[in-house]
């Protein structure tokens, strides 16, 4: 059955534009990119069968301008919007004006990324889909008298969380009332300044937890789960270092795990590539529902080592109309995979980022490596944008190996020109704690604070 969608436009930039162009590609679909002023000679521009300018560097005045990239999908002639992550991708009203253009948006309805991005209104229709939440507001709350009266109920110590938060910003531990009376005007004023949404909810704080997500894939008809992913190794709640599957889990707690998954995207008729994540905790063996990014996530590739699913292509191919390729019987766990997010940020300088131009690259090869990157000798690494470099990927048949091969991609790699943090994956690959995955979501911070950086992080 054919495609009912022919040429798309990728809303983002990036390695994640270059890779949805590639998908694109695979699929017979003509792909166009936009770039800003700073990105015009970006390899995502050079991989696109076509290329459309929407304005000066400042992402507020291009990748955020949504009157520009629809503009530009007009012009150009697609019929389609990609998103990417970041950015636009989970806009509810971005998605209802790319519709209302007549155009097919590449991931959820507008309805079920307005429900599932409103983290308080995410944990009412899971709480309805009989997932496990942690224990917090039934809502958002308003006042500290509110906050107050919640966290007496649940226990301190608690986690204020912005209801539009997305990507670790928006959150302020409190350990006591006095610091919950503190901390509740400033996480509202931080999610009105980041967000545009003052709105805040509160969550029990899980002393000892990880992060783990579970990929689903939905055609507004079915949903499966292409099972989960571990994602605790954190600094500032940015992710810096996910593997799959989960070290942590047994088989059983895995199944139920991603069982309520399907549950709750099957309960949003959810279509496309979404995430759903949760706290798993070490003591009691609990899992708790936390949020959903109605979007592909950056560390995707992982998820497509081990099940040999594409799940870009996948998201085309449900754009366009068709059902999943795919049934959950069908989806096999196959050795373990693990990806190092290389960013131009300086270890040794609290990881201040590093702009510039690349002088030299090497990037890793051989069986079971894949690197995703938009980086070519002579690019320039921005200031205006994200730190991510490249994405370097390994898959082998048990997690010792996969270090192993991690550890052997890592030393070919060679970025010159700008400092990263490949020697600090480096260093953490040889922690003993790290081999022993015996880590939470506190650790990479308490690791770095312990541990001087070793000198020589030119990559």
């Amino acid at each position: 059955m054919a495609l009912k969608i022919r040429r798309v436009l990728v809303a983002n930039r990036g390695e994640i534009a270059v890779r949805v162009i590639r998908a694109a590609k695979e699929l017979g679909l003509e792909a166009v990119a936009v770039h800003s002023e700073a990105d015009r000679d970006s390899l995502a521009v050079r991989l696109a069968d076509a290329a459309v300018a929407i304005g000066p560097s400042p992402a507020a005045k291009s990748y955020l301008n949504a009157e520009a990239i629809l503009k530009a999908a007009a012009d150009s002639g697609a019929d389609a919007v990609h998103p990417g992550y970041g950015f636009l991708s989970e806009n509810a009203s971005f998605a209802e004006a790319v519709e209302r253009a007549g155009l097919v948006f590449v991931g959820p309805s507008p309805e079920s990324i307005r429900i599932m991005g409103d983290k308080a209104a995410a944990r009412e229709a899971a709480a309805r889909a009989g997932v496990p939440c942690v224990p917090g507001s039934e809502g958002v709350v308003d006042s500290v008298e509110q906050a107050v009266a919640v966290a007496a109920a649940i226990g301190f110590p608690v986690m204020i969380k912005a209801a539009a938060g997305g990507g670790g910003r928006g959150i302020r531990v409190a350990q006591d009332e006095a610091e919950l009376a503190e901390q509740m005007g400033v996480a509202q004023a931080e999610a009105q300044a980041a967000f545009g949404d003052r709105s805040v909810y509160l969550e029990r704080f899980i002393r000892r937890a990880r992060h783990v997500e579970v990929q689903v894939l939905g055609d507004g008809r079915d949903v499966i789960h292409c099972w989960e992913r571990e994602c605790s190794l954190q600094r500032r709640r940015q992710k810096i270092f996910e593997e799959a599957p989960s070290p942590a889990l047994s088989q059983g707690t895995r199944e139920r795990l991603c069982g309520s998954a399907v549950a709750l995207a099957r309960a949003v008729g959810y279509r496309g590539a979404g995430t759903l994540e949760y706290l798993f905790d070490d003591e009691s063996g609990e899992f708790f529902f936390i949020e959903m990014n109605t979007r592909i996530q950056v560390e995707h590739p992982i998820t497509e080592m081990i099940t040999g699913i594409d799940m870009v292509r996948e998201m085309l191919r449900i754009a366009g109309g068709q059902p999943l390729s795919i049934r959950q019987d069908e989806v096999e766990v196959r050795g373990v995979a693990m990806e190092a997010r290389i960013n131009a940020e300086d270890p040794e300088r609290d990881f201040m980022p590093s702009p510039g131009r690349i002088a030299d690259l090497v990037l890793p090869g051989g069986p079971g490596v894949r690197v995703d990157t938009m980086l070519y000798p002579g690019c320039v690494v921005s200031p205006f944008y994200d730190s991510l470099l490249a994405k370097v990927v390994v898959h082998a048949e048990n997690r010792e190996a996969a270090i192993a091969r991690m550890r052997r991609a890592l030393r070919e790699l060679r970025v010159e020109g700008v400092r990263s943090t490949r020697d600090l994956h480096l260093r953490l690959l040889d922690e003993p704690r790290f081999r022993e995955a015996a880590f939470d979501t506190g650790f990479l911070e308490g690791w770095l604070a312990s541990t001087a950086t070793s000198p020589g992080s030119h990559a």
